[in-house]
């Protein structure tokens, strides 16, 4: 039997966000999904903006989305790890990915040791300096009692809300994010860092534009693109590369 060795990692897929052609982005994530070899695959690590707008209640959670949990309960049932990392469109998940055995880590960035290499794992929001409206932002997302009081809405005004708040972000309006190099807060974060803690690969996504950058550490900084044109995932199993999916889902 084949030995057991290969990781891949995705992000922003933004399933449901209505632009772009969504049915076949869904399509294709599916097909990504179904082409993972269960016989030589030890994990599938999901780091956030998977879905474009998530909120679960107790007894509700949002429709549709059945072919990709029919698909990640496949790789899991043939023994595949699968990790979410949720990021800040998917945030509001309580139990709901726990009770099919998706692993959910809410603590990020994540540090996780794979084939003797160290990578850090996350979203990517809000990490470096200058970015304050964001950070505090995010902690209203984050906030348990706004959570409460959020839930108390009917779930059809929930989502109608939710889904209006996600059409107003740049990814909705088209628009291209560049980028910026060593001025990029994220590059910033990743350098300090990895100045203090060994790192051999920063793995991220969030930005929706894609970087494969060395930090002056010699640490590996990678941003993955989102799945709003094709797709692209990432595959280590002791070297890494990137995978633009086909967009044939046949």
């Amino acid at each position: 039997m084949p030995e057991r060795k290969g990781v891949y990692f995705v992000s922003d897929v933004h399933l449901g966000l209505a632009v772009k052609d969504p049915e076949g982005r869904e399509a294709r994530f599916v097909s990504f999904l179904r082409s993972i070899p269960a016989d030589t695959t030890l994990a599938l690590y999901m780091l956030g903006d998977i879905w474009d707008f998530w909120y679960e209640y107790r007894d509700v959670v949002p429709k549709g989305y059945v072919r990709v949990f029919s698909a990640l309960m496949d790789l899991m049932d043939a023994g595949v790890k699968v990790y979410f990392f949720p990021g800040n469109h998917d945030i509001w998940c309580y139990g709901y990915f726990e009770s099919m055995g998706i692993t959910v880590v809410r603590e990020q960035p994540q540090l996780v040791e794979m084939g003797g290499k160290v990578f850090c794992l996350g979203h990517g929001d809000g990490l470096g300096p200058g970015l304050r409206g964001y950070r505090f932002m995010n902690s209203i997302f984050k906030c348990r009692v706004i959570q409460r009081l959020f839930s108390t809405l009917h779930p059809w005004l929930a989502f109608r809300m939710g889904l209006g708040w996600s059409r107003h972000s740049r990814l909705a309006r088209n628009e291209t994010y560049v980028f910026k190099g060593e001025s990029e807060p994220l590059y910033k974060w990743a350098e300090d860092f990895s100045s203090r803690t060994h790192v051999d690969c920063f793995i991220f996504g969030h930005l929706h534009c894609e970087a494969d950058l060395t930090l002056p550490t010699g640490a590996r900084l990678i941003v993955m693109k989102d799945w709003m044109d094709g797709g692209q995932y990432w595959y280590f199993d002791g070297i890494l590369v990137g995978v633009g999916h086909s967009m044939n889902t046949e």
